[in-house]
């Protein structure tokens, strides 16, 4: 079965609006190209997220090194979907899906392929009390922020979700990267 995996930035106390984040420095966003390479041929997008990331990462003139040269051809290849009911139209390999969430990545967990990667904020809270999320990745920036949207806004969860520990990886820039899955 494939899993579905998340991973995100976010600050020390716990916002994951990118405006506010530092931008991943070589070491980081390596790392974080290995985990998009490593057996995942779908990205799962809120309409949101997809259009913070798109077209902005399939412009090549965004692409200042090797490393975002790497995310942005691979990010733009991959077969991704969106939740929406708003979009008509998508680009860049990209199919819009207006039904349940929960319900179609389910499905997709079923179907054959590699693993799943939900890149989204919006629905972090309804996908993990429904269990969909396999494993988590977080690269926790040292940083506070004091604003903008929280990995789980106050009330969206409706019991706590309980965590096994994977690995901990800490980067020179001071980055925290935290893996783990879901407990059995």
């Amino acid at each position: 079965m494939r899993k579905v995996i998340l991973a995100i930035n976010m600050s020390i106390d716990g916002c994951v609006g990118h405006m506010s984040l530092p931008a991943p420095d070589e070491e980081v966003g390596g790392y974080f190209n290995d985990l998009m390479n490593q057996d995942v041929d779908l990205i799962a997008y809120g309409r949101k997220m997809y259009e913070i990331m798109f077209p902005y990462w399939a412009d090549e003139a965004n692409w200042g090194d090797e490393l975002d040269t790497e995310f942005g051809q691979r990010l733009t290849a991959i077969d991704k979907i969106v939740f929406s009911r708003t979009l008509d139209s998508a680009e860049y390999n990209t199919r819009i899906v207006s039904t349940d969430p929960v319900e179609e990545l389910l499905k997709l967990k079923q179907a054959p392929g590699k693993n799943i990667y939900v890149g989204t904020v919006s629905m972090i809270p309804q996908l993990a009390q429904a269990g969909v999320i396999d494993e988590y990745h977080f690269f926790v920036a040292p940083v506070i922020t004091g604003q903008g949207p929280r990995l789980v806004e106050d009330g969206t969860l409706a019991e706590k979700l309980n965590l096994e520990h994977v690995a901990t990886k800490t980067f020179k820039s001071g980055v925290i990267a935290l893996h783990y899955k879901k407990r059995a």
